[in-house]
């Protein structure tokens, strides 16, 4: 089967479409990696609310999705950025996805963002205000019975003056939380507002506030997620974590190696890039498990070009690439996001992603993915 795809100029030419899809396998219930997979949404494609309004999903298909990355074996990351959680999912609608997630999936590993999104940045005054925000927050996820993942927080970027503002507002809200929770540094390439988290611009200076952190606060923390695409500041961490913290990786560039891990430890996972990669990902733990390395990076190595051009800058675009391949794959039968996101990449970014997702194997129905990509090429006039 082939499909005619325009290069950048329009000019059109044959890619012949080789992928097999992957096999399928479920994570057993003690992997070799705890994998969690950052879950996007779907928007509701028949609202009448304008993009810029308050998004409107489509909570059945969000829902059957999530069915199928738990249906995986995987882990669920909740309500995080891979959700569009601050570029179009406020905080009601965030919680809304919580609760029902968990009433949905009662008995799946779920983690939900708790952050501090109700609080305008522009409006926050002091570290109490960032404090009450949080504790709202981990209030009403901790009624659901909701894990915690601490999400960083744009406001406290705002109004701290040093890492000490950091461990004091840490210290408060951990002293809250009922279940350990997993910490989140998100870089600046992800969200620009959120330069120079913990206090320092430096990664140096920032990575000392975060160890005395995690040490204050030990026996409440079950890991953090790294997500600065930079695999040698996520390893340096992780030599660094006191016994018993655990390693997430959120690098969406250098999963496979990070996961793997070396002689001196490993990472466990917690990646938007494992929404469209959900099937590899499961795969490739699966083997690992097994003790089959090389199996293990021949699923996960060949999607690390994919990746990033997904994760491409400016970064905080992926969320299109990520639904854009939701839609090839059947999960939703749009290509409508919320906040309007799926106008922020240009025809060669998803051309790029049609041809190495079926290089990759990731395409579960080869003839459908290729109709619909015939169909956005229309809308494009190609």
């Amino acid at each position: 089967m082939k499909i005619a795809l325009p290069d950048e100029t329009g000019r059109m030419t044959d890619h012949v479409m080789t992928g097999t899809p992957l096999p399928h396998a479920v994570l057993p219930r003690d992997p070799a990696r705890i994998v969690y997979s950052a879950a996007h949404v779907v928007a509701d494609p028949f609202t009448a609310a304008d993009p810029s309004g308050p998004a409107a999903v489509d909570w059945e298909k969000t829902l059957e999705f999530r069915r199928y990355l738990a249906g995986l074996g995987l882990g669920i990351a909740e309500a995080m950025d891979t959700a569009q959680r601050g570029m179009g999912m406020d905080w009601p609608r965030s919680l809304e996805l919580i609760r029902r997630t968990r009433a949905e999936l009662p008995d799946a590993l779920i983690g939900n963002g708790c952050g501090t999104d109700q609080l305008d940045p522009l409006h926050a005054r002091s570290v109490d205000q960032v404090i009450g925000a949080y504790l709202e927050q981990v209030e009403a996820i901790q009624a659901v019975g909701g894990r915690l993942i601490l999400m960083a927080s744009r406001a406290l970027v705002r109004v701290a003056q040093s890492g000490k503002d950091y461990e004091r507002v840490y210290r408060t809200v951990l002293a809250q939380c009922e279940q350990p929770v997993i910490l989140h540094w998100l870089g600046e390439m992800f969200d620009p507002e959120l330069a120079g988290y913990w206090g320092s611009r430096d990664f140096d200076g920032a990575l000392e506030t975060v160890l005395a952190i995690i040490e204050e606060n030990r026996s409440r923390i079950d890991g953090i997620k790294i997500s600065l695409l930079d695999k040698e500041k996520e390893i340096i961490l992780r030599r660094r974590l006191p016994e018993g913290v655990r390693m997430y990786t959120g690098d969406d560039f250098n999963y496979p190696e990070l996961i793997a891990g070396d002689g001196q430890g490993f990472s466990h996972a917690l990646l938007g890039i494992f929404d469209p990669l959900a099937a590899a990902a499961s795969y490739a733990v699966a083997k690992l498990g097994e003790g089959d390395v090389a199996a293990f990076h021949a699923v996960l190595d060949p999607t690390v070009p994919l990746a990033r051009l997904i994760f491409r800058a400016p970064t905080r675009f992926y969320k299109t690439g990520v639904v854009f391949l939701a839609w090839l794959n059947g999960f939703q039968d749009h290509f409508v996001m919320v906040n309007g996101a799926q106008a922020m990449r240009p025809l060669p970014y998803f051309t790029g992603i049609f041809r190495l997702a079926d290089g990759c194997g990731l395409l579960r129905d080869p003839e459908r993915a290729a109709s619909r990509m015939k169909s956005l090429l229309a809308l494009y006039g190609a």
